[in-house]
């Protein structure tokens, strides 16, 4: 049945080379460079180089947080570029009784009423603790703003000379988004109370995008997650039922991506010469997880769940289990969590939920022989 089902999406392969000969383990470098040039030139643009110095400088430091369990810290995040020095805050929660914990790295929304708060709401960070792990957050405004329509002018964007008048190829904000949570990752691996060589990058929504092209440029992530992070994420376009480029086109949020990006508007939609299994796949051989919700019609849960599956087979191809399943589509009450490739899908609809959290939590345990 899935693979029926996976068959008529008919989509892009993963294990053929531009010039149709087969992936082997021996040439899975250069597929994956041909993968990634794809993503680059036609969805997320380019990245800058990593910068040659990053910096932390803690500017709150409570260590007796959430009733004595946390120590939770504020910090002003720096890195230098060729028009000055970029910062901005990011947040760190280690629990007081575990020593070197890995660490969830968690691009956030802010729901907190004032700006120099954590992105707290709706984050069941006692659990995360309780669980063993730091959370490390940090707000994607915070790193560029939000308000589409090619607004680049505050932020990552305006240290690289972004403007409205871009090249085809130069980034867009889910990238400029991905490459601060790296250089947050740059400075958790200075840190010698925290185990960041274990630290999992997730987000949610236009911020699971993000989480995925962060994981898939970055190989130090241990495990990456997408949060119903549908189109541009985790979700084939071809074939499915959720947003589509004339969406992004009318609400703005163009500017997440690429100026190529635009050029798959209605009947040319279908031929995109990459797909998200590209994305997916760029995380192998390391962990991805994916998430879904059944309600979640814009982020289309059947094609993130298909993608993942099609992605799967760079996993297989690496000598590892990608995703596990049966022959049918995911139930609300499966957890699949047996390969190297994570999914569930539950009831509800589009938010973070603390199942999701809870879910992503167990995966790590597993994966770490916690």
């Amino acid at each position: 049945m899935l693979y029926t089902l996976l068959k008529a999406r008919d989509l892009l392969p993963i294990l053929t080379m531009n010039d149709k000969t087969p992936v082997t383990p021996e040439n899975w470098p250069m597929r994956r460079r041909e993968m990634m040039d794809a993503l680059v030139t036609y969805s997320y643009g380019e990245t800058p180089p990593r910068p040659l110095r990053v910096w932390g400088e803690v500017i709150k430091d409570a260590p007796k947080a959430f009733g004595g369990k946390v120590r939770e810290q504020k910090i002003m995040l720096s890195f230098e570029t060729e028009r000055g020095v970029c910062s901005f805050p990011v947040y760190l929660f280690i629990p007081n009784r575990e020593k070197k914990p890995p660490v969830f790295l968690h691009i956030a929304f802010r729901f907190t009423a004032k700006e120099d708060e954590a992105p707290l709401t709706g984050v069941p960070v006692e659990e995360i603790i309780d669980s063993g792990y730091a959370l490390a957050q940090v707000c994607y405004t915070d790193m560029v703003n939000d308000a589409h329509f090619g607004d680049y002018s505050d932020g990552i964007a305006a240290h690289f000379g972004t403007t409205v008048d871009r090249t085809a190829t130069e980034w867009g904000k889910i990238g400029m988004w991905a490459y601060g949570a790296s250089r947050f990752l740059d400075y958790l691996l200075t840190r010698d109370d925290l185990d960041a060589e274990h630290t999992a990058v997730v987000g949610h929504s236009r911020l699971g995008k993000t989480a995925l092209w962060a994981g898939a440029q970055d190989e130090r992530f241990f495990l990456t997650i997408s949060n119903n992070s549908g189109y541009g994420g985790a979700a084939t376009s071809k074939g499915g039922h959720g947003e589509r480029v004339r969406d992004f086109l009318r609400a703005g949020s163009w500017d997440w991506f690429a100026e190529n990006f635009k050029r798959f508007t209605d009947e040319k939609e279908d031929e995109k010469p990459y797909d998200q299994a590209f994305l997916l796949a760029l995380v192998a051989p390391r962990y991805l997880y994916v998430g879904s919700a059944k309600e979640d019609r814009g982020a289309d849960p059947e094609s993130e769940f298909l993608t993942a599956l099609h992605a799967s087979g760079a996993w297989t191809l690496l000598g590892k289990k990608g995703l596990v399943v049966s022959d049918h589509m995911p139930r609300t009450d499966e957890v699949l969590h047996e390969g190297c490739v994570g999914y569930h899908v539950r009831e509800g609809g589009h938010y973070f939920s603390r199942e999701d959290w809870n879910n992503y939590i167990r995966f790590m345990d597993e994966k770490l022989e916690r």
